[in-house]
Order: structure tokens, then C-alpha cells, then sequence
């Protein structure tokens, strides 16, 4: 599985659709972290979000996955070693303050400093206060379904230190006997103590210590983050954020929730390896989609427009004729006659709201 990994890390390294692969891997990762949870999010409906080009009132499901989605580019567009440093770590569970958008810092580490940036940085702040919102929700329907079917509910304190919680806590949407510093510092003890193990195995290890700990109640997708972010760290996979809800998605639910720990240690292990090998398979279609789309633009125009939509197509898995006419600035029938002459695939079956990719 360390081979895989270095394998996919090494190809990115030097390729022409390096940028097109991550921001696909972040939209696939999102989605599977939903369907670990039981919950299916359409990509169409999950790219479409994204572009704030909805077609349909955004479901509570969509919005948790537009928060995987947007961690996974804050995560990526920060230095290797951010997310699991102190303020990084405090930021990502919501413990340290404002955490910095994806656009603020480039990867080299200048500032953006433009509008869009500080419009971005509004959107993400607003898409959060909605994703708490709703998670809020979720918890009170949990704990609801839990004392109508008889079930025994632990009792909540009546009184909650401040230094124990960022900000006080509802206690019909959160459990406040469920302590997540004491469990935080549990998972950081064996973060702490992993260190010289081989960086796969030690991965796995913090990957299945945090599904066994249990320690955040309304972000179990953030784990599997960090050890992504701990791969990259550790420069195993320098020019990507692997996708181990990805992985996962294809070890069977026995494996995952198995009752001995060393089966459940192997399944993670597995999860790491079908995540790169996921990714050579996909990098290798992209760059086989975008020689055959090049293969059309010989002898345009120097002001054609195919080649920025053939760059917008691979950084997305699939484009609406909305985004194609935002981005390009173009009109709808434009946009209709560039999918013509490029010959993208419908993705969706629909007449109306169609949407095309290259797979």
C-alpha cells in the first residue's frame, strides 16, 4: 500500500491534470464520507451546491457533505504539517477561533487578498452556521427516537464548565456527558505515541483509534481528514489529500465494525491501499479523457473556447450549462454548441437541468 501511494504521488507530481484530480477527489471523498453514514448525496447535486447553482432546496445531507468538501480544500491549500499542529487541529474542530478559508493562502503561502476571497469567506462562514444548524437537528431527532423507544438516555449535567466547552451546549442537541476534550486527548495520546511506527500503519492506527474512541459527536468525517492530512505530512502523499472515506467505501461494514481490533486494523489498512489504487485508476482516465479532448482543438481559433471548457470538465465531475456560461462567459446556447463540439457525455437522462461530464 506504501507503494501505491508513492506510485500515485510520484504521477501527480509532474502531471497536466494534477489540479483537475484533486478538486474531483474532494468532491468523490465528500460524498463517501455521507454514504458511511448511511446517507446518499448525489454528485450533480453536491457540484451544482458548490457553484451556488441549486436546483432543488439543499438537503441536510448535502450540506454536511459541502462541509467535507470545503475541509478538504481548507485542509489542502494549507502546509502539509497544519492540520495536525496545535491551531490547525483547534480550527478543524471547531475549537480555535475562525478557521482561514481554502482561498486565503495559496499552497506557496501568499495571501489572495482579492473580493472573491473575502465573498468565499462569507459563504463558508454562513454554509457553516447552516451545516451546525442542521447537525443540531439531527441530534435532537436521535435522542428523541432514543427515549420514545424506551431506551436508556444518559442524564445531562445541569451545569457545564466554560473550559470544558468552546461555547455552551444545548443539551437537547448535544450530550454533555459526552466529554470531547477527554476524548480529543485520548486521540492525541495515540497520535503522540504511534510516532516511528511506518506512516501507513500508523494511519491506520489513528484512523480505526478514532471510530473506536467515538470522539467528535456531529463530525465523524473529520478523522479520516486527518489522517489523510498525516499521509501528506509525512510526504507520502506531498501533492494530494488521499481519500480514505473513499477507500473505505469499498471494505464490506463486517471488516470496519469488526469486534477484534486487529481485523478492524487491517480494514483500515485496506481502506489506505483502495484509496490509492482508486486514484492511479482515476488519474490514469483523465489523462487519457484530456489527450482525446485536446485531440479537437487542433486548428481552432487563438480566442476559442474550448480549451477553458475542456479544463473546467476535468476539474469537476460533471458542468451544467449555468457553470459553463459563469465561467466562461458565455451564452446558454454557446455553451450548448462548446458540449456539442467537444462531445461530452449527459450524465443526468433529463431535458431540462442537464448536466455533462467526460465519465
Amino acid at each position: 500500500m506504501t507503494e501505491a501511494l508513492a506510485r500515485l504521488d510520484e504521477r501527480l507530481a509532474h502531471s497536466p491534470v494534477r489540479d483537475g484530480f484533486v478538486e474531483r477527489q474532494h468532491f468523490a471523498d465528500a460524498a463517501a464520507a455521507l454514504w458511511l453514514e448511511g446517507e446518499l448525496v448525489h454528485l450533480e447535486d453536491l457540484v451544482l451546491h458548490d457553484a451556488h447553482m441549486d436546483i432543488r432546496t439543499p438537503t441536510h445531507e448535502l450540506t454536511r457533505a459541502h462541509a467535507v468538501l470545503r475541509t478538504r480544500r481548507r485542509i489542502f491549500a494549507q502546509k502539509p504539517d497544519w492540520a495536525l499542529s496545535r491551531d490547525g487541529f483547534l480550527a478543524l474542530t471547531g475549537r480555535g477561533g475562525a478557521m482561514p478559508a481554502a482561498g486565503q493562502k495559496s499552497r506557496d503561502g501568499e495571501g489572495a487578498g482579492t473580493a472573491s476571497v473575502e465573498a468565499d469567506d462569507r459563504d463558508d462562514a454562513e454554509a457553516d452556521r447552516l451545516a451546525e444548524e442542521f447537525a443540531e437537528i439531527d441530534a435532537v431527532l436521535a435522542r428523541s427516537s432514543k427515549i420514545l423507544s424506551g431506551a436508556d438516555v444518559p442524564a445531562r449535567k445541569e451545569e457545564t464548565s466554560r473550559h470544558d466547552r468552546p461555547e455552551p451546549q444545548n443539551g437537547l442537541i448535544y450530550d454533555l456527558d459526552w466529554n470531547e476534550e477527554e476524548r480529543l486527548a485520548e486521540w492525541h495520546a495515540v497520535l503522540a505515541e504511534t510516532r516511528g511506527q511506518p506512516v501507513v500503519l500508523r494511519a491506520a492506527i489513528l484512523l480505526e483509534a478514532w471510530t473506536d474512541i467515538e470522539v467528535l459527536q456531529h463530525a465523524a468525517w473529520l478523522g479520516p481528514l486527518f489522517c489523510a492530512a498525516l499521509l501528506r505530512q509525512e510526504d507520502l502523499s506531498a501533492h494530494h489529500l488521499a481519500c480514505l472515506h473513499l477507500g473505505a467505501k469499498n471494505i464490506p461494514r463486517e471488516r470496519r465494525r469488526a469486534r477484534n481490533r486487529s481485523d478492524r486494523l487491517l480494514a483500515s489498512v485496506d481502506a489506505i491501499h483502495d484509496a490509492a489504487l482508486a486514484g492511479l485508476k482515476q488519474h490514469d482516465r483523465l489523462v487519457l479523457a484530456k489527450s482525446q479532448m485536446e485531440r479537437r482543438l487542433k486548428q481552432r481559433r487563438a480566442s476559442s473556447k474550448l480549451p477553458d471548457l475542456v479544463e473546467l470538465v476535468l476539474s469537476r465531475p460533471l458542468v451544467s450549462t449555468g457553470m459553463i456560461q459563469e465561467r466562461l462567459k458565455v451564452t446558454k446556447q454557446g455553451a450548448l454548441n462548446l458540449v456539442g463540439e467537444l462531445g461530452l457525455r449527459e450524465m443526468t437522462g433529463r431535458g431540462r437541468f442537464r448536466a455533462w461530464g467526460i465519465m
